[in-house]
């Protein structure tokens, strides 16, 4: 897939999981408990009382797993769909209107920065020192992905079928870390047991599905049901995941 895109193509792509909120919030997966162990031992600080600001939120997934270790989160989130389905599923959880470039944060405000699935959509250069200026002295920045497990076959030959059929699709480049800083890393390998449907339904919800088009997506995910079904005579799989935590302290 192409990895040179038109700043309104990006656009584009980051706000179209506003009309499929419900999707998202519904089935992508969530984040194991070793995640954030690691996180806490790679930031030097437990999650119990630190101020968190989770960017790029979205449906709340990583911001509700954060509470739940006892961090004080404000989600940031600029589309409106996301936004809504977050204060639906956690009304607990103050919610802020903004993005990455431009965090309407206080300055020197939060022990951690966090950006779940969601560092790729900002710009660095302007990114970068916005996160600075909110961190307190010794606060880190934290960026986070689930990905797909392609060692696992079955995964593997799926993933070429979707690289087959997005070929055309300008993607987004490739994500990067910020350059200046020292990033500390860590993969967290876990799986979820879900229904055939609701794998497709993850997949589905993922930005370059949702530009595509009901057309050629419903052709796709009709012809990967009865592959997987094939696969899963009981309708249920395991997904495999590579969780990839990267930490910093601007």
């Amino acid at each position: 897939m192409s990895t040179s895109s038109s700043p309104s193509h990006i656009r584009a792509r980051a706000r179209s999981f506003d009309a499929a909120a419900a999707l998202y919030g519904a089935n992508r997966p969530g984040y194991p408990t070793e995640l954030f162990d690691a996180l806490e031992e790679l930031a030097g600080r437990p999650l119990e009382g630190a101020r968190v600001a989770d960017v790029g939120a979205g449906t709340g997934i990583a911001s509700a797993l954060l509470a739940g270790r006892g961090a004080r989160v404000v989600a940031v989130e600029p589309g409106d769909g996301m936004a809504a389905e977050l204060r639906r599923a956690h009304p607990g959880i103050p919610l802020v209107r903004g993005d990455g470039d431009r965090l309407p944060l206080a300055s020197g405000a939060f022990d951690l920065v966090t950006y779940a699935q969601a560092w790729h959509w900002t710009d660095p250069v302007r990114s970068v020192p916005e996160v600075r200026r909110v961190l307190r002295g010794g606060g880190a920045l934290a960026l986070w992905w689930n990905d797909l497990d392609a060692s696992v076959p079955w995964i593997d030959a799926q993933d070429r079928r979707v690289a087959e059929l997005l070929s055309a699709e300008p993607g987004i480049a490739p994500r990067g870390l910020a350059a200046g800083l020292a990033f500390a890393t860590r993969q967290v390998r876990w799986a979820r047991r879900v229904p055939v449907d609701t794998h497709l339904a993850n997949l589905a919800s993922h930005s370059a599905f949702l530009v595509l088009g009901d057309g050629a997506s419903g052709d796709f995910f009709a012809a990967e049901r009865v592959r997987l079904l094939a696969l899963f005579p009981d309708g249920v799989l395991r997904e495999d995941y590579v969780t990839t935590l990267c930490v910093a302290v601007p």
